[in-house]
């Protein structure tokens, strides 16, 4: 029947290319943990994120196959997979990568996003909570009902939660007292090379 419900995102792409760059994403996502890329992207491989972590806490042989299928230079990345990965989210039953959105990076206005593993250092919205945290602090505020709601959230599975936040707030509140002198203005990348007009 014509209309019906598509199970993934096609991304204009035959199906072997699509695979190679799911593929590609997912490589570089648990090798640096933390990718930007467009929306659309983003949300297909964290679904193949999220499945491969999940063979990493199995931990069995048929596991380490399948990932090594499903992986670009597996020799480099099972080893981070099945190690220290598979421990961080030993306890999380789910939900192991974030996809946030962000202002549009190139000039196409193609809607952009960043694609990252939670509870790891790179974690976006650890760091902006903290930075909220600093700022009431230093405004002398109290925190609010959704600033609260999300510590619980960043604190609930990682290790040494409250040591770690306390000290992203200090280096926060360091930062606002330092103010933002040598601070360089992010500027969006150029997709289309700039023409020399012909008259």
């Amino acid at each position: 029947m014509a209309g019906g419900l598509v199970k993934y995102r096609k991304l204009g792409r035959t199906s072997s290319h699509r695979k190679a760059l799911l593929r590609n994403l997912v490589t570089s996502l648990i090798e640096h943990e933390s990718i930007q890329t467009t929306w659309h992207k983003a949300k297909e491989a964290q679904r193949m994120a999220d499945k491969l972590i999940t063979l990493g806490k199995k931990n069995t042989e048929a596991s380490k196959r399948s990932a090594m299928s499903k992986l670009f230079r597996p020799h480099d990345i099972l080893p981070r997979l099945f190690g220290p990965l598979a421990a961080r989210y030993a306890d999380r039953p789910g939900g192991y990568t974030r996809v946030l959105r962000i202002e549009p990076i190139k000039e196409d206005q193609a809607p952009s996003a960043i694609l990252e593993l939670v509870d790891g250092p790179k974690d976006m919205r650890f760091a902006m909570t903290a930075r909220t945290i600093a700022k009431t602090r230093t405004n002398e505020q109290e925190l609010n009902d959704m600033t609260r709601a999300n510590i619980a959230k960043v604190t609930r599975y990682r290790q040494d939660a409250d040591g770690e936040l306390e000290e992203m707030v200090q280096r926060f509140e360091r930062l606002e007292e330092e103010g933002d002198e040598g601070v360089e203005e992010v500027r969006k990348k150029r997709v289309y090379p700039k023409l020399e007009r012909s008259r």
